[in-house]
């Protein structure tokens, strides 16, 4: 991983440092690039807010395999994992790889590791045409996310997302107020709660499950289930979208209670290691989604360098696992975490 976090550095040195520790302090307001909207604020809340939790070391017990392995709409997991749709990594920040190239190394490597990764969406068109290849090339075996754009591009990329022959597509709300996209001629915007009910009928009725992300409070997470949502992800988009908004690990557990075990509760933000993770299992998520130190990898060792990035990711979470006396991610206490009761 060393390896790779060094070429990567020397590919993204205009737009990332691939600090030791990604947590959006360096690369405030960098846009393009790795970092947060603004002061850098959401970006560095979500690490924040998860490094500000411990873990509680329990070893007096018989856990030495703990099980990693997940289902999730359809899709078999290794670890309760998906690579975050970051689109636009090649094609914003000049990196002397291709859109395509990168879309098919966390697509592949991904696969290489047991788990899915998600493909972006954005402007020019090459940011979804190259996630949607990657996607077909391994007959669907990842989940694309689409913005929620106005007018007919919406249903048309809905429908090439469709072909794809995925299990899943996902829409990232979270870019709804993105003002660039609509200067271009693109725009995007929020969407009522009938509006998504129509939207995700569409899509069910193709046999597909849609899966909501961008949600940070409890009533949009409710709204959501009640328009017919397969699962919601709470997310501030990296913190790119919005400054000054809390951490996703603050509001996590709001989210989870509102949602009441109805539909899964993915979270992204911050997540860097396998302890990450699994503080995030314990605030309730089912699932969880790492985007910066995927491009990372990605940039930096390609399919080849995904895969290992996540065969480390297992080995941290296993290890955290058997620390915290967890025998399985589909049921972590949230006692594991200092200071909450089980």
């Amino acid at each position: 991983m060393k390896a790779i976090r060094d070429n990567a550095r020397q590919k993204m040195k205009k737009f990332c440092r691939v600090c030791k520790v990604c947590d959006g302090r360096v690369c405030a307001g960098e846009i393009p690039g790795m970092g947060g909207l603004g002061t850098g604020a959401s970006f560095k809340n979500n690490v924040s807010a998860l490094a500000s939790l411990h873990l509680n070391m329990r070893l007096v017990h018989d856990i030495t395999e703990p099980k990693t392995a997940i289902t999730l709409l359809g899709y078999e997991l290794a670890l309760p994992v998906l690579a975050a749709p970051i689109g636009g990594v090649a094609v914003n920040m000049d990196l002397g790889v291709s859109e395509e190239d990168y879309n098919l190394s966390v697509v592949g490597g991904c696969l290489d590791a047991g788990i899915v990764g998600c493909t972006g969406d954005g402007v020019p068109p090459v940011i979804h045409e190259a996630g949607l290849a990657a996607l077909t090339l391994h007959h669907g075996c990842g989940i694309p996310f689409i913005k929620p754009w106005e007018g007919a591009e919406l249903d048309e990329k809905l429908e090439k997302a469709r072909d794809t022959g995925c299990k899943a597509i996902g829409m990232d709300i979270d870019a709804a107020g993105l003002l660039t996209l609509r200067r271009r001629g693109r725009p995007v915007a929020p969407r009522t709660s009938q509006q998504l009910a129509d939207i995700i009928g569409k899509v069910h009725a193709w046999g597909i499950a849609f899966i909501l992300k961008g949600l940070m409070s409890p009533r949009d997470a409710s709204l959501a289930v009640e328009a017919g949502a397969d699962a919601v992800v709470v997310s501030n988009h990296g913190g790119r979208a919005l400054d000054h908004t809390p951490g996703t690990a603050t509001v996590l557990p709001e989210v989870v209670a509102a949602v009441g075990g109805r539909i899964p509760v993915l979270a992204d933000g911050g997540v860097r290691d396998g302890g990450d993770i699994l503080k995030m299992l314990a605030l309730g998520a089912d699932c969880v989604l790492i985007g910066r130190p995927v491009s990372v990898a990605a940039v930096g060792g390609g399919r080849e360098g995904v895969a290992r990035y996540f065969e480390t990711l297992g080995d941290q979470l296993r290890q955290a696992m058997v620390m915290t006396g967890t025998p399985d991610v589909r049921d972590v206490s949230p006692s594991i975490i200092h200071g909450l009761n089980g």
